[in-house]
């Protein structure tokens, strides 16, 4: 019963990163370039984390200064770099590029978990890694569409991946240290506000945020649909599934996002190859949940 409350957790977060496309766009119009909208997103979450755990669960602020490294990891790597690599893809790229590349994070996971963690690669992790990334490619485009391609937007594409996958790591080993997910996601986004607000001008954020009431409103959702539900909801997964399982699960992201933009911006999908995109990344997502009945020795 964990695992599946742990694999609808990862699938939950997925599809609420998914959704990150309503509010980017808003901000984008507004006048907020990618590290300004990435520096509210991430700054409002870690607020919301402080003044939670400050009054429902102060305990867990207390870390030790060894394994501080974890946190800076999670923060500053995996969602600060990881933000930079991914937003300079796209800008050198093309959106559905960067999407694909970054969603190469499980196989990176995979080879990761395999070193640091000891965890075994099933023929069924292989499969479902093969079927999560092209899924990606032909729900995105890259495959049955028309993209452009650098060789700086590939390499910074691959960064974002690895930045991404090292999550699923880095998480991994302060749970093993016995931290909880609301710890870890508290010090992920603090330190990961810190290296957002040095990295861009702050001044027309605080603008944006303060124009009215509903403007600040519409920040705090963004922060906690985005930010905090989605990276809560996917550090519990790791309690209960590995991280290698995890991070196909989470490939739903830009299924769901494809779908929210077509949906909702009216932006188009390829037919067939868009469609058939989608049904391979849920269909890893099974894969990656069947256990194959082990052979008994003669």
């Amino acid at each position: 019963m964990k695992k599946k409350l742990a694999v609808l957790s990862v699938l939950l977060a997925g599809t609420l990163w998914g959704c990150i496309g309503f509010f980017v766009r808003r901000y984008e119009a507004l006048g907020l370039n990618s590290m300004q909208t990435a520096a509210l997103r991430i700054t409002l979450a870690a607020i919301i984390f402080a003044v939670f755990v400050l009054i429902y669960k102060p305990k867990q602020y207390q870390i030790k200064l060894k394994d501080i490294w974890c946190f800076l990891g999670t923060g500053v790597v995996s969602v600060g770099v990881f933000t930079f690599c991914y937003f300079k893809s796209i800008e050198l790229s093309s959106l559905s590029v960067a999407a694909v590349l970054l969603y190469t994070a499980p196989a990176f996971v995979m080879l990761m978990s395999l070193i640091f963690f000891k965890e075994k690669m099933t023929v069924m992790k292989g499969v479902s890694v093969v079927l999560a990334v092209l899924g990606c490619a032909m729900t995105t485009g890259v495959i049955g569409g028309d993209v452009n391609i650098t060789l700086s937007g590939i390499l910074f594409g691959l960064g974002s991946g690895v930045c991404y996958a090292l999550y699923s790591i880095f998480s991994r080993f302060a749970l093993n240290r016995g931290y909880q997910p609301f710890t870890i996601t508290l010090y992920t986004f603090f330190f990961a506000a810190v290296f957002s607000l040095l990295a861009c001008d702050v001044r027309p954020v605080i603008g944006v945020m303060t124009e009215s009431p509903e403007s600040a409103g519409f920040a705090v959702l963004f922060a906690l649909v985005s930010c905090v539900l989605p990276y809560t909801f996917y550090t519990l997964g790791l309690k209960f599934i590995s991280s290698g399982t995890a991070s196909i699960i989470a490939t739903v992201e830009p299924v769901v996002a494809t779908i929210v933009g077509a949906w909702y911006f009216g932006e188009a999908i390829g037919v067939p190859c868009g469609y058939i995109g989608v049904g391979l990344v849920f269909l890893s997502v099974v894969c990656i949940n069947i256990k194959l009945p082990k052979q008994s020795k003669a």
